[in-house]
């Protein structure tokens, strides 16, 4: 157990409050004109991924969790768990549906994920920021169609569905930030 103090918080800092798990989203040193100065934190449950705002006093202390950090690559869905390998060791470790369930609409075969372990524990997993996707189906476009841009919804080869602007066709490949789900920029096909 690591006890930390409040002017050592830095974002991703994972802390144990209240008995759970939380990363640190962001933080604010405040020192008002009257009064002790404290520290205003938004904090990420990393079991539900619930975002709150707690408030620190500046000379609080708070206990900093050790979380090991990993790259795992996706190789396939077995029933209700996906197998992850480890590629330095190619150790294969099977997940819970529950903790790659978020993931889903983006998750395809051979993607790097990102783990963080906490005391032998998955505590949670992400996929890279920006990956990208072949569109399988959308409808085409008719030049001259629109007189100014806008959006058409395409499924993506995962099966997920976004928006993305009227110019791309079927057979086209994506950008996609998967925080967000949000189309990025068009790309050429990966090689």
């Amino acid at each position: 157990m690591v006890i930390i103090s409040t002017n050592q918080f830095s974002n991703g800092i994972t802390l144990r409050v209240d008995g759970k798990l939380y990363d640190i989203v962001s933080f604010q040193f405040v020192k008002p004109g009257k009064g002790g100065a404290f520290v205003r934190t938004r904090l990420k449950n990393l079991q539900t991924g619930a975002v709150k705002e707690v408030t620190y006093d500046s000379k609080d202390k708070v206990e900093q969790v050790i979380v090991d950090k990993k790259d795992m690559e996706f190789l396939y869905r077995e029933g209700n768990g996906f197998v992850f390998m480890d590629p330095e060791t190619y150790d294969q470790a099977p997940v819970d549906e529950e903790l790659v369930k978020e993931l889903l609409p983006f998750l395809k075969e051979n993607t790097v994920c990102k783990f963080k372990v906490c005391e032998g524990d998955i505590i949670s997993i992400a996929l890279p920021d920006h990956m990208v996707f072949l569109v399988t189906e959308t409808t085409p476009w008719v030049k001259g169609s629109t007189a100014q841009g806008g959006n058409k919804p395409a499924t993506l080869d995962t099966g997920t569905v976004i928006q993305v602007p009227v110019y791309l066709n079927q057979g086209e490949h994506v950008k996609v930030d998967t925080r967000t789900g949000t189309y990025v920029e068009r790309v050429a096909a990966p090689e």
